[in-house]
């Protein structure tokens, strides 16, 4: 069986939709599950919603109506017909979304969020769903949740492997076309969980390891794994070819183009995995897989903008050893705070993070009590992978280094915004 994903922008209206069928026509579609994120940019407004419920709560219907109606006019494109049943279908959706949030008690942000933003996804595979039976391409719709169990770390959880790999060989059939959501599980209590931002790259790779999967394939906006974001760089070229490790490096690091933890279950059962075009389908891409160099051998350029650069060193000028930096550590995991690179000699201690929860400043609070702390925020990460002299120069061209770390193969250096 074969494992497609589709991200937000190979579906972000109605014409992405009709395009996701003309690429399983193209490529064929048996014994296929297609993984699904949300349209466009639609974890964004959900999001927003989540915000309005607990700063603004006037605001929350403005902010669901706005949603709703971005949904209508793509229904509306694609089913002429309004009184097909895909109109109740995501009515249906939605009245759980506004309910939710008029009986919920809880006052837990992370838990809110889980149960609020992955209606994005159940929306949008409700849709695609629809109108593929509609242009003949029959399918069957799974809910995710009834396949990927996971604990309860809402916005970050831990996959149950065993629950899981039960519940897919019991319930997916392999020979026919499968539709379900990436980015979403489900705990013990059957409350909806997230595997973290841009997931459902996990969501596929992990369905595919349950499957023992032929291969999944990614299908992007871009002709496959570039060596650098077109979004911050001027010049790129595709990899034809990277192997496992290479991937989970440049992931690692943070290229966009695939989720750090969606190369670890491929590996472990040999999945090829390939990177295409939804605009090109019939383009090789870039496939990843075991003991492949990379090719072209080129530097690849990674970066990460809205860091935090922290610099700590001892107020009594004692050595900041093993103890030190393990409580450190245990820090950064409570105020969950994902390390991007660290720094030390024997009084100081530097380290680049992303403040993605928002909890800056109770860390900062709680570093001061112990250490003289220097905080920059606002600063990009740039690494570069298989770098050289050239690269380092197009890179750096007079920009303000304010940290540098070199290894063998790669190079990183936090520099000023800009």
């Amino acid at each position: 069986m074969r494992v497609f994903k589709f991200g937000g922008a190979s579906i972000k209206d109605a014409d992405g939709v009709k395009n996701v069928v003309s690429v399983l026509q193209e490529v064929g579609y048996e014994n296929t599950l297609v993984v699904v994120s949300a349209m466009g940019k639609i974890t964004n407004a959900m999001e927003a919603i989540v915000n309005a419920y607990f700063e603004d709560k006037n605001s929350v219907k403005t902010a669901i109506q706005d949603v709703i109606k971005f949904h209508n006019d793509i229904l509306s494109d694609l089913f002429p017909n309004s009184k097909h049943p895909i109109f109740n279908q995501v009515k249906s959706l939605f009245d759980e979304v506004q309910g939710f949030l008029v009986w919920n008690k809880s006052p837990h942000y992370n838990f809110v969020y889980d149960q609020v933003v992955g209606y994005g996804e159940l929306v949008a595979t409700s849709i695609i769903s629809g109108y593929l039976n509609e242009v003949g391409l029959n399918n069957n719709w799974l809910d995710v949740r009834e396949l990927i169990k996971t604990d309860n770390n809402y916005r970050d959880t831990t996959v149950d492997w065993a629950s899981t790999q039960a519940n897919v060989s019991k319930v997916i059939d392999q020979k026919i076309l499968n539709i379900t959501q990436g980015f979403l599980g489900s705990d013990n209590n059957n409350f909806t969980t997230t595997l973290g931002r841009e997931g459902s790259d996990y969501s596929a790779a992990i369905l595919a390891y349950c499957l023992n999967a032929t291969s999944v394939t990614i299908w992007k906006d871009v002709p496959g794994v570039l060596n650098a974001d077109p979004r911050y760089f001027k010049e790129t070229q595709l990899l034809n070819t990277i192997s496992y490790r290479e991937a989970i490096e440049l992931a690692f690091y943070g290229a966009s183009v695939i989720h750090p933890k969606t190369l670890q279950p491929l590996q472990g059962k040999e999945i090829p995995l390939h990177v295409k075009s939804f605009l090109n389908p019939k383009n090789k891409g870039t496939i990843v897989g075991k003991g492949v160099a990379i090719e072209p051998e080129v530097p690849c350029f990674i970066v990460k903008k809205d860091q935090v650069l922290i610099k700590l060193s001892s107020l009594d000028f004692s050595f900041i050893v093993e103890d030190s930096i393990s409580e450190l550590f245990k820090m950064f995991h409570e105020y969950k705070m994902k390390v991007d690179l660290i720094q030390n000699s024997a009084i100081s201690f530097s380290v680049c993070v992303d403040n993605k929860f928002g909890r800056l400043e109770e860390l900062l609070s709680n570093l001061k009590s112990r250490f003289k702390v220097t905080c920059q925020e606002d600063v990009s990460l740039y690494t570069i992978r298989h770098f050289n002299t050239k690269a380092i120069a197009s890179l750096l061209n007079g920009h303000e280094v304010l940290l540098e770390q070199r290894g063998k193969e790669t190079v990183q250096f936090v520099i000023k915004q800009f």
